[in-house]
């Protein structure tokens, strides 16, 4: 399993959707604040935390709230590049509430930072906070993370019940070695009596020869059973 250097399910910018769903005032103070932002960087750490109060926080597609993609334009309006831009990126992460921190994750597949962010996504992944776990687990996560840590981050995502459909990239990056880590968790489930998470199996069905019968009859049943409800 190799980092791959791109992942296809990078979201488009959301500047578009968002000047739809923007009143004019609200679209007037992101576009002026993305152009201030443009001519003097450091106007960033003073907007970016205002932006959910000027523009909102509803639903706005799949991947992003309003506050979020407002945010995210004002991250991609930054002049900066390299370890410039991932040092700015890294102070509003760190100096941001939980809102602004799922804004920083969700927008850095949108930004040029190559390896520098991965600190950003391993700092939330340490942590216990969901919707940060998963907005760590975006495209550029899928498109960066070490092969060790991303099998650790998939498993964090099945003890903590977040649904695996969330984690980008889960398609081309599971190897046998995330389906053996996955058989065991089932195994260790059935001895304690609990049930085999449903959405492990697309991974475990891929690698059959991990269901090691020997070690214990009951993982293999359960697993034949969740294998057979797609058949």
């Amino acid at each position: 399993m190799a980092v791959t250097s791109t992942s296809p399910s990078v979201p488009p910018h959301p500047h578009p959707a968002l000047n739809a769903a923007l009143d004019p005032t609200a679209r007037a103070w992101l576009d002026g604040s993305a152009a201030e932002i443009a001519v003097e960087p450091a106007a960033v750490r003073r907007l970016f935390p205002a932006a959910r109060r000027r523009c909102g926080h509803g639903r706005l597609t799949e991947h992003w709230s309003v506050d979020e993609a407002a945010r995210a334009v004002l991250l991609t309006a930054l002049p900066l590049r390299g370890p410039t831009l991932a040092e700015e990126v890294t102070r509003l992460h760190r100096h941001g509430d939980p809102a602004e921190q799922r804004a920083v994750l969700r927008t850095l597949p949108l930004l040029d930072l190559g390896d520098l962010a991965l600190p950003l996504v391993r700092e939330a992944l340490r942590g216990n906070d969901t919707t940060l776990i998963e907005a760590a687990l975006g495209p550029y996560a899928a498109a960066h993370l070490p092969d060790a840590e991303y099998r650790q981050a998939v498993l964090k995502c099945v003890f903590c019940e977040i649904p695996l459909d969330r984690v980008s990239g889960l398609g081309t990056r599971a190897d046998r070695e995330l389906a053996r880590m996955l058989a065991d968790f089932a195994h260790e489930r059935i001895v304690a009596g609990r049930d085999v998470p449903q959405d492990i199996r697309s991974v475990v069905r891929a690698f059959p020869d991990v269901i090691d019968a020997e070690l214990a009859p009951e993982l293999t049943d359960a697993l034949t059973d969740v294998l057979k409800e797609e058949g």
